[in-house]
C-alpha cells in the first residue's frame, strides 16, 4: 500500500508495466481517444489540441450540436470520427464504444469533459433538476469509463481523464448541486485510481477554475433559482445578484483561455505517470494550496468573508427591497448546453 500510495509501480509482471502514450503511438497504430462534449468550449479546445498530434479521434457531440464541427474545420476522415453521444443516453454510449472495440481495437485515452452546471441554491433544486447534474457530470463520465475499462485492462493500458472543477475541491453558493456531482466524480475517480492501477491504467482529475470566456452564460437556472433572481424580494434574490456578477467579471479578466487548459490535457495524456489530480489554472493551484495549508475553520472562514456582498444577502425581511452597495454586475442568461462544461463560471 506505501509503495501505491508513493506513486511507485508495485507489479512485478512486465507486461502490466505501464507504456506511455507516445511509445504505443510510435510503434503502433495511433492511440484512440474519445473526447465528450467535443463540439465547443473547452471541449473543442482538447480536440483542436488532439488534431495536431498523431492520435485516431472519436469526437463527440449531441445530434443537434454535430453541425459546429465544421464551422470549426473539422470534418471526418481515416483518423477522426464524428459522433452524436447523449452522455445521458446508456444506448448512445453502448454504441460508440462498441464501434471504437470493432473497428479501432477500443479506446486507449477517454476525456470525458461534457456535463452542465445549475446555478440554485439548495431550496430551489428538485428531483429532477439534481437527477439531471447528476446523470450528465457523474453518471455519464463513470458509465462511459466501465465501457472502456475491459479493452483497457486486455492491453495493460489507458487513460482516463475526467474534466473536474475548483467546484470539486470546494463548494460555492448557489452552485450546490453543481459541485455535489464534481465531489462524487471526484471520489469515484480516486476509488478508481486504486482499482485500475495494477493494470497500467492512470485516472486524473483536470481541475479547471475560472476560465476567460463567455462559457459562464450558459449555466442553467431552475424555475424557482430563475424566479429569485429577477425578483427583488425574494430571500435568496442578493445571492444570484452577487454571485452572477461575480463569475461574469472573474471570468473575463483571468489569463486562463480552453486553449491553455487543453494543454494540458494533452500534457498529461503524454505522461508516462500522470498524477490523480491536475489543478489546471493559476486559481485551482491557490484554492489547492489553501485548502491543504489553513485549518479548516480559517479556510471556511476566509471563503466566507470573500464572498461579494456577504452583508447584504439576508435583508431583515424579504418583503422590503434592500438596496445592496453598487458593485459591476453582468447579466446572466438561461442557456442550457450539454456539450459545454462549466466550472465555477464556464464545457
Amino acid at each position: 500500500m506505501l509503495a501505491l500510495m508513493s506513486g511507485r509501480p508495485r507489479c512485478g509482471n512486465p507486461a502490466a508495466a505501464p507504456r506511455t502514450l507516445r511509445e504505443v503511438g510510435a510503434s503502433e497504430l495511433p492511440p484512440v481517444v474519445l473526447v465528450t462534449g467535443a463540439s465547443s468550449g473547452l471541449g473543442l479546445a482538447i480536440a483542436r489540441a488532439l488534431l495536431r498530434r498523431r492520435y485516431r479521434l472519436i469526437l463527440t457531440a449531441r445530434e443537434s450540436s454535430l453541425h459546429r464541427f465544421a464551422k470549426h474545420g473539422i470534418f471526418p476522415s481515416e483518423r477522426v470520427w464524428l459522433r452524436a453521444l447523449d452522455v445521458t443516453s446508456a444506448a448512445d454510449r453502448k454504441a460508440v464504444v462498441a464501434e471504437a472495440n470493432a473497428r479501432w481495437g477500443g479506446v486507449d485515452v477517454l476525456v470525458n469533459n461534457a456535463g452542465i452546471s445549475l446555478r440554485a441554491v439548495v431550496e430551489h433544486v428538485s428531483d429532477a433538476d439534481r437527477a439531471l447534474q447528476m446523470d450528465v457530470n457523474f453518471i455519464a463520465p463513470i458509465e462511459l469509463s466501465r465501457l472502456v475499462l475491459p479493452s483497457m485492462r486486455k492491453k495493460r493500458s489507458g487513460r482516463i481523464l475526467n474534466i473536474s472543477s475548483v467546484g470539486g475541491m470546494m463548494a460555492m453558493p448557489t452552485m450546490s448541486t453543481y459541485s455535489a456531482s464534481k465531489f462524487a466524480l471526484e471520489g469515484a475517480s480516486e476509488a478508481l485510481w486504486y482499482e485500475v492501477r495494477p493494470f497500467g491504467i492512470y485516472v486524473t482529475l483536470v481541475q479547471p477554475g475560472f476560465i476567460k470566456s463567455e462559457s459562464f452564460r450558459n449555466v442553467m437556472y431552475t424555475g424557482p433559482s430563475k424566479a429569485a433572481s429577477d425578483t427583488v424580494h425574494s430571500a435568496y434574490h442578493w445571492h444570484y445578484h452577487f454571485m452572477e456578477g461575480f463569475i461574469g467579471r472573474v471570468a473575463r479578466r483571468v489569463f486562463a483561455t480552453p486553449d491553455s487548459v487543453a494543454a494540458k490535457v494533452v500534457r498529461t495524456i503524454q505522461l508516462k505517470h500522470p498524477p490523480l489530480r491536475i489543478p489546471a489554472t493559476f486559481d485551482a493551484t491557490l484554492f489547492s494550496l489553501l485548502r491543504r495549508l489553513l485549518p479548516r475553520s480559517a479556510y471556511h472562514w476566509f471563503l466566507y468573508r470573500s464572498l461579494p456582498g456577504i452583508q447584504t444577502w439576508a435583508p431583515p425581511s424579504t418583503d422590503i427591497p434592500v438596496a445592496p452597495p453598487v458593485v459591476e454586475t453582468d447579466d446572466a442568461t438561461n442557456a442550457a448546453d450539454a456539450d459545454i462544461v462549466f466550472t465555477l463560471g464556464r464545457p
